[in-house]
């Protein structure tokens, strides 16, 4: 781009004329501070007449004079060196495109970290509604750029989709995802309500896999606690040397509040990291120096689609509130039979 840039600098300079062809060309679109300063000042200096420039420095010495405030390194011998680096005059609209194309790329790539950036800061009060305020102002974005640059075949960028971010398996995440599978276990019928809860948004695979064993019980219409789950769990394959009986018994047997309430807490944090996921395809498409603007453009609205479905099922699990009767509060969980199991830190504080 640095020589795009001077390209077409030089152009504008041999002929001041074709600042008329460059189109919409702003001096922040420049990668160099010294570039945008003097492409600032040949936008302020009305155009000579060809013959007056042909003839008289008139027009270049105003431009540098006015340049120079914002670019002391400016000189006359510069603007020489950038004459001499334009192959073309005739061809400044080309320049402007790439030097366009490339201020879309470094635009999109600085839009998909403040995605990355809201997607792994769950400190705000709605983490969720902040991620996906974002995801929208990045769709905005995209489709204030689909104007600008033509469609093309092979529209679709081949950049190899870069390693997921590793989801975040801390104690917390871990305590909320067991406290929702006993909650489901003790209360089952909430279960088919939840279709908005799928066994990938768990953090932690073993979670999700007992999480269908819930579900699957619940749709067959069978009975549903600890021993039946932990009987489902051993028809998964899902008893180890590490998973015994023992200890998906005790998992299974503290419930603690409803499994919706649980269940939001684990949807939501799959959110944040399917945002994350997102974020960091698309910067590899903008790192990608083989992608078409076109190409950059395809594949971002590719990869919010994949935050599409999840934001979807994220709406589900605040309906309206209903105007009838209020819910009647689940009844108390029954007592388990199985080894008893350590009060956690956080069902405590609840």
């Amino acid at each position: 781009m640095h020589y795009a840039e001077q390209a077409l600098l030089g152009a504008i300079l041999l002929d001041p004329q074709q600042l008329k062809t460059v189109g919409v060309l702003e001096p922040g679109h420049f990668g160099d501070h010294s570039h945008a300063a003097l492409f600032a000042a040949m936008r302020t200096v009305p155009p000579p007449a060809p013959a007056t420039h042909a003839s008289e420095p008139v027009w270049l010495n105003a431009v540098l004079r006015i340049a120079r405030p914002e670019a002391p390194g400016l000189t006359a011998a510069y603007l020489h060196n950038l004459v001499h680096a334009c192959p073309c005059a005739g061809h400044a609209a080309a320049y402007a495109r790439m030097i366009r194309a490339e201020q879309a790329r470094r635009a999109l790539r600085t839009r998909a970290q403040r995605l990355a950036q809201r997607a792994t800061d769950a400190a705000g009060t709605h983490p969720a509604a902040a991620v996906l305020a974002e995801a929208d102002a990045l769709a905005r974005f995209l489709d204030e750029l689909s104007g600008q640059f033509a469609p093309h075949t092979g529209s679709l960028p081949r950049t190899p989709p870069p390693t997921a971010p590793r989801r975040d398996v801390s104690q917390e995440v871990v305590e909320e995802e067991r406290l929702l599978l006993a909650s489901a276990t003790a209360h089952p019928a909430g279960l088919k309500a939840m279709r908005w809860l799928q066994a990938e948004d768990f953090a932690v695979p073993l979670h999700g896999a007992l999480f269908q064993c819930l579900t699957a019980l619940v749709h067959r219409d069978d009975p549903v606690d600890a021993v039946t789950v932990l009987w489902e769990a051993q028809h998964r394959s899902l008893l180890t040397t590490n998973v015994t009986p023992a200890h998906l018994m005790a998992l299974l047997s503290t419930p603690v509040d409803s499994p919706e309430h649980w269940g939001e807490r684990v949807l939501q944090r799959a959110l944040l990291a399917r945002a994350h996921v997102v974020a960091s395809r698309i910067q590899a498409f903008t790192d990608d120096l083989a992608n078409t603007p076109h190409q950059l453009l395809t594949g971002s609205r590719r990869a919010l689609a994949d935050l599409t479905a999840i934001r979807i099922r994220w709406q589900r699990t605040t309906p309206p509130a209903p105007t009838g009767r209020p819910r009647t509060p689940l009844p108390p969980a029954a007592t388990r039979a199985g080894p008893p199991a350590a009060v956690s830190a956080h069902r405590t504080t609840r």
